[in-house]
């Protein structure tokens, strides 16, 4: 089963977007290769919902992060080698030399290319098993070969190396010219022996470029590592949690169980409302992933996905207004969740689209209807506060607000949690404060 986070999710905690300096993606794209790249956006695209596939990952990243290694290959004949693989297959041994003999010939007649990429081809080929050569020479020198994450690219690039007729590439010098029976040779054994055991190869050396450049991150950022738990487990405990692009970000800590599904979030404007429930989406989502997170721990039952609700945009071409569009939000969710799905929701500012006595009823009458789905975790804010007053009874909601403390007529925020609901309004002083109203 794949894990659920639509685009508006997507979007709403920016978590894609190689282009997106701002994305979380790009936090952790401190990949070397094309190839690392790849794996690093698919990893993005598909969290997991497996428990043991979960941890298993984190403990990888766990690894690199307590180790630090440096990837070592070359990028460009990484790619070199990627595109002769890509471009050659051979079937005979005699097939290659007749080939490369033809080649080799029109060079010498048309001035053709063909051989002169060959040799090209082949050399990156040469420098790429050399380099796998030495590395998997100190694995085995420092024991790391087997019973650590470098063991599944050691076993597979042993599968090439220990071949009998490596060595004798292996051990050529490093500048030396190929003949053209070692030239056919070898192409014989990269486009054709090997071929299928090189391919492997370099998904795990993509792999490993990710593994390295995750780990890097995390060890900079000072993020722990998730546990997950099994589905009927249902809970979440999260210690320390800040947003992963704020280095110096104050930290929260929340939990959420069967008996504390809903947790109820008031403050004024620029109190971190937003900021805090972008970062328990975002903290979640790369939980599943067997990613680090910016918390300083985190337990969580496996979960079916994520729905948040942050910036939802009218539709002009719809012709939905924005107030329209949230309460298709709000479906949604009800939609999924009414199919007994697992999910985490994060609805931040219910219905502002409209007026303030709908907006009240909406959120009072949605807040305590999904309370019910004790197997769902939710984070609702309004600036409603007297909703929460209305909720008290809600054994399952928990009451949490974001302060404001007024230094004279200016607002200073904590953004430190706290038990409870607050009244804090400081809209007018705002306004006040930049002016506003003497320029009128």
């Amino acid at each position: 089963m794949s894990f659920i986070a639509d685009k508006q999710t997507l979007d709403d905690l920016q978590l894609l977007g190689k282009f997106n300096s701002s994305s979380i993606f790009s936090l952790f794209n401190r990949v070397k290769t094309k190839g690392g790249e790849q794996v690093l956006d698919q990893m993005f695209l598909r969290p997991m919902t497996e428990v043991g596939a979960i941890n298993a990952r984190s403990e990888v990243f766990r690894y690199f992060r307590d180790h630090a290694a440096e990837f070592p290959f070359r990028n460009d004949a990484i790619a070199a080698m990627v595109a002769y693989l890509e471009e050659n297959r051979e079937q005979s041994a005699g097939l290659s030399f007749f080939r490369m003999a033809r080649n080799k010939t029109m060079a010498s007649i048309t001035r053709d290319e063909t051989y002169e990429r060959e040799q090209q081809g082949l050399q990156a080929c040469l420098v790429i098993l050399r380099e796998c050569g030495a590395l998997l020479r100190r694995l085995e020198q420092d024991g790391l070969h087997t019973g650590t994450p470098w063991a599944a690219w050691a076993q597979q690039a042993g599968l090439v190396l220990r071949h009998p007729q490596a060595a004798a590439f292996l051990e050529m010098p490093a500048n030396e010219e190929l003949s053209l029976s070692q030239s056919a040779k070898l192409r014989h054994l990269v486009a054709g022996v090997w071929k299928e055991q090189l391919l492997a190869l370099i998904m795990a050396t993509y792999e490993l470029d990710v593994y390295i450049a995750v780990g890097t991150v995390a060890r900079e950022k000072n993020f722990s590592f998730a546990v997950a738990r099994p589905r009927s487990a249902n809970m979440l405990h999260a210690v320390d949690v800040k947003h992963p692009r704020l280095d110096k970000g104050v930290t929260n800590s929340f939990s959420f169980s069967k008996e504390g599904n809903v947790l109820f979030l008031t403050g004024a404007n620029m109190a971190g409302k937003s900021t805090l429930m972008k970062s328990s989406g975002i903290l979640l989502y790369l939980a599943h992933m067997g990613f680090p997170v910016a918390a300083g721990e985190l337990e969580f039952s496996v979960m079916d996905g994520i729905y948040s609700s942050v910036n939802v945009p009218d539709d002009l071409n719809k012709g939905y207004s924005h107030f329209y569009a949230e309460v298709l939000r709000v479906k949604k969710v009800a939609e999924e969740v009414s199919e007994e799905k697992k999910l985490f929701v994060i609805f931040d500012e219910l219905f502002k689209g409209t007026n303030v006595k709908d907006a009240y009823d909406a959120t009072l009458s949605v807040t305590a209807a999904f309370a019910g789905f004790t197997d769902c975790f939710f984070i609702i804010s309004t600036h409603i506060f007297e909703v929460g007053e209305a909720l008290r009874e809600e054994p399952s909601v928990r009451f949490v607000f974001l302060p404001t403390v007024m230094e004279g007529h200016v607002p200073r925020y904590t953004y430190k949690l706290q038990e409870g609901i607050t009244t804090d309004r400081q809209g007018m002083i705002i306004i006040e404060n930049e002016g506003i109203l003497d320029m009128l």
